[in-house]
């Protein structure tokens, strides 16, 4: 008996280790698995932000090239051309497509008036009270001031606290630190339509902008809120958005049959952008889901006969996701 109770324990015991080693030996390869899923996420998304990247230098070039290089003979652009809002790129390991976004489309931060900003506001669907302290906030937060003001002291209580600039925006981002914006304000928000569909709502980052105007705005890019605060009627903003959303406005002609319908503020339409663009690609590798954004603001010097700097990086984004 004795011998049999200690080949039963023996027994046990190798039951009980070999249950605990598989135990581990599971816990190891779980472990591993994900860390191999891991790591190979990590290098797609590695890629595809080189990728990207890629798409924004091409796309400086293909600018660069637009304006030089004749049409091809159906008349379409061979690069690029002034109008075109969307630059699609093919590559070996995978897809881009550059959003060609004109500073121009937007109003200047820092510079834009008051009246200009309410009316702004109010087409973006904030209500009276809230465009006045908004607004007020805003002009606050740029302009000198001999004292502390009433904002002065609520950025004073916040936790952790701080100071309104009172200077002109260095970053469009600062205005998430004025009073009354709020996230979803700045970047916009996914709201439903009358169809029940979800659609994403602009947001102030796309209706102001460090280096925008406040005179001509291009009519290819410029958000529907921008149109309606400049004096453009509804009917004629609904028009233009279904028309680019098409094809772009690519020729004067093309854009004088908006003047006639858009009344006085016509004049503050233009076709293209200037010299200053917001270059945002997002990238997709072949076989993957993951997908990378990335975007530069650039300054392109076409009006300067320097060929040893035509372009300047005012900004880089590493992760330009559209929020």
């Amino acid at each position: 008996m004795p011998t049999r109770s200690l080949r039963g324990g023996a027994l046990l015991t190798v039951l009980w280790l070999s249950a605990a080693l598989t135990a581990i030996a599971f816990s190891v390869a779980t472990t591993v698995r994900g860390e191999t899923e891991r790591t190979s996420t990590t290098v797609e998304q590695t890629r595809a932000y080189y990728l990207a990247t890629g798409a924004v230098d091409r796309a400086i070039l293909w600018m660069q090239w637009g304006r030089n290089v004749g049409r091809n003979p159906d008349g379409t652009a061979r690069f690029w051309a002034p109008g075109i809002s969307l630059l699609r790129m093919p590559f070996p390991s995978g897809y881009a497509e550059v959003e060609v976004i004109p500073e121009s489309s937007k109003y200047n931060i820092n510079s834009v008036t008051p009246v200009d900003l309410q009316r702004l506001l109010l087409s973006l669907g904030l209500d009276p009270n809230r465009t006045q302290e908004l607004t007020a906030a805003i002009i606050d937060w740029r302009q000198p001031s001999p004292g502390p003001s009433s904002f002065d002291q609520f950025y004073g209580s916040m936790i952790p606290s701080f100071r309104a600039r009172h200077a002109s925006f260095e970053q469009i981002e600062e205005l998430l630190f004025v009073r009354g914006v709020t996230p979803d304000m700045f970047y916009g928000t996914w709201v439903r339509n009358q169809a029940g569909q979800l659609v994403r709502a602009t947001g102030l980052k796309d209706c102001l902008a460090l280096y925008g105007t406040n005179s001509q705005f291009d009519i290819n890019m410029t958000a529907p809120p921008v149109l309606l605060s400049l004096g453009i009627p509804p009917d004629v903003v609904t028009q233009i958005v279904a028309r680019r959303s098409q094809r772009p406005f690519l020729t004067n002609e093309e854009l004088n049959t908006v003047v006639q319908a858009a009344g006085p503020a016509a004049g503050k339409l233009r076709l293209g952008g200037g010299s200053v663009f917001t270059l945002r690609a997002s990238a997709t590798l072949r076989g993957s889901d993951v997908r990378r954004s990335v975007a530069s603001v650039v300054k392109f010097n076409w009006d300067e006969k320097d060929e040893m700097t035509p372009y300047h990086i005012l900004r880089w984004y590493d992760n330009a996701g559209t929020n």
